[in-house]
């Protein structure tokens, strides 16, 4: 690869890196608001917005995994692993020294708003971990057992096992540190569940058409083939 094609691999790539990292953390900061989806006037979903930007990390993990590899997207879940543990301690520390008297926020307000969030960012980092580990594992598995045929077979495959344990795994936590009521579990795991799926299904034209671009762009001929630098 000539020095600039490999620079343009290396900007494309770091720029989905911090997409993915903007989408994990964002996630993970603002989870404690629920709102009511009702397109068309239709009580359909109850949600956390914090599921609002977390899709994007499978897509983005999705496109990296085609295009750079799997050593590549599996590096970028490490990563964002670091990032959350990182914004976790941060956190914590903004948590833990008092506010001025004349602070717009106060100690009640900052801990109400962020006060669950060592629990929900550990709950997250540990369904994150496994559920991206395993989205990239069956990615690549269903991308090898079609000789990189089907796309949207791997893209939605992988998706929806890794989507059903991160949405499990994240509940199950927090319903066992009290932050959210068992009874919610269920209607919840379904309400999120659902919604993953629904944003697997309409990202799909996007991831081919990323890739698309990746392919025209750098020359890739075969499915197989991947951009290393």
């Amino acid at each position: 690869m000539n020095p600039k094609r490999k620079y343009q691999a290396e900007m494309a790539f770091l720029t989905m890196l911090a997409i993915f990292l903007a989408s994990l953390v964002t996630s993970n900061l603002i989870f404690q608001k629920f709102f009511t989806w009702t397109p068309f006037g239709w009580h359909i979903f109850e949600l956390s917005v914090g599921i609002l930007p977390y899709p994007i990390t499978f897509i983005v993990t999705d496109i990296i995994s085609e295009i750079y590899g799997k050593k590549r997207a599996n590096q970028v879940v490490l990563i964002g692993f670091v990032a959350s543990a990182f914004t976790l301690g941060i956190v914590i520390l903004a948590d833990y020294v008092s506010a001025t008297s004349w602070s717009p926020i106060n100690d009640v307000v900052f801990s109400q708003v962020f006060g669950f969030t060592f629990i929900a960012v550990g709950a997250s980092m540990v369904a994150y971990l496994t559920a991206q580990l395993i989205d990239v594992q069956l990615f690549h598995f269903w991308k090898k057992l079609t000789n990189g045929k089907h796309l949207w077979l791997r893209n939605n495959g992988s998706t929806f096992a890794s989507q059903f344990i991160d949405t499990f795994l994240v509940l199950f936590i927090l319903c066992s540190f009290g932050v959210i009521e068992w009874k919610l579990f269920w209607a919840l795991f379904v309400n999120g569940f659902l919604f993953k799926i629904l944003v697997a299904f309409l990202d799909t034209p996007l991831v081919y058409l990323s890739v698309w671009i990746f392919r025209k762009k750098f020359g890739l001929k075969s499915a197989n083939e991947k951009l290393d630098f």
